[in-house]
């Protein structure tokens, strides 16, 4: 039986048929809070007090260090006050804030990082034209068209979701309020809430990657073009740390929204979710500081030390 009556809260249950892993759960999202709060907030500094960190591909690491700070602060006071305690319950007015801005972002990190292949694209293969081809107004534009996308596609979809007929018990197996797991929680039909799903999915998700892999197969043609080793390495090099942010955050997506439906899969899918919620927009800064040598550079002249002697 359906609940058409005036909204109420929903229960979040998580992982909550197994307490002990909550405990465990609750230290590990802390933790890989605190690095992402560290982190990013390292990578905005750097990349605005810097000016050698003043180009395109700085500009865009910054927008996608912004995005994951907004990200993990959506969903994780949340998840951690409920990873804790006996209270798993959120509001409707909080399930819809967290779902419209979780969704808006999530869309706007998929395109922010076909964006950034494209700059990569070019770095590599058009690198006389580069400052000409990705100039400051260009990166302006860009960033602002994926932050658009992003508001644009959670405006659309977000409502729909939330008007479902929910069945009263209004538990959600997961740690937070996202399409899937709504859909699941409704009673009456839900045809069209997930023929619109897929077809986000298509947009926001297949499409990106194929250009992300259209724009690497280019690069890996090109770098195969270099004679030097060290020519080669420095290419790679260029573009290795945003090719180990897209592996991550592209693989726990796809087992998010692209699984097939079934408890077990469903299952694994709360850990592919609390990854992509979670470990991605952690990672992400540790991925570009330990594998970039101008972000160590820049963050030894932080702290008043010469770059070069700092790194060594």
């Amino acid at each position: 039986m359906a609940n058409h009556s005036s909204p109420a809260g929903f229960f979040l249950l998580g992982f909550s048929e197994n307490p002990h892993l909550e405990k465990i759960l609750f230290v590990v999202v802390l933790c890989s809070y605190l690095l992402t709060l560290l982190g990013n907030t390292l990578i905005l500094l750097l990349s605005t007090l810097d000016p050698r960190l003043h180009s395109p591909m700085y500009f865009f690491l910054s927008n996608l260090s912004f995005l994951d700070l907004c990200f993990t602060t959506t969903c994780v006071p949340q998840m951690l006050v409920n990873l804790w305690g006996p209270t798993k319950t959120i509001s409707f007015l909080g399930c819809f804030v967290q779902l419209f801005i979780f969704r808006s972002l999530g869309t706007t990190e998929c395109i922010l990082l076909t964006v950034m292949a494209f700059d990569r694209y070019v770095a590599v293969c058009q690198p006389l034209h580069y400052a000409t081809i990705i100039h400051p107004r260009l990166c302006r534009q860009l960033a602002a068209v994926a932050w658009a996308i992003g508001l644009v596609q959670s405006t659309v979809q977000t409502p729909p979701t939330l008007r479902l007929p929910f069945c009263p018990h209004r538990q959600i197996d997961d740690f937070l309020c996202e399409v899937p797991s709504l859909i699941r929680l409704s009673c009456g039909d839900t045809t069209f809430n997930e023929i619109q799903m897929a077809i986000a999915s298509i947009f926001i998700v297949v499409v990106p990657l194929s250009l992300i892999l259209v724009s690497y197969g280019a690069i890996a043609r090109a770098v195969m073009r270099i004679s030097s080793a060290k020519g080669r390495r420095k290419a790679f090099g260029t573009c290795s740390s945003h090719l180990i942010v897209v592996t991550l955050f592209y693989s726990s997506v796809i087992a998010v929204y692209l699984q097939p439906k079934n408890p077990y899969a469903q299952e694994r899918g709360k850990f592919f979710g609390l990854f992509y919620a979670v470990g991605t927009p952690s990672l992400n800064p540790l991925v570009y500081t330990l594998r970039n040598k101008e972000v160590k550079r820049a963050f030894w002249r932080l702290l008043g030390k010469d770059g070069d002697s700092g790194e060594s």
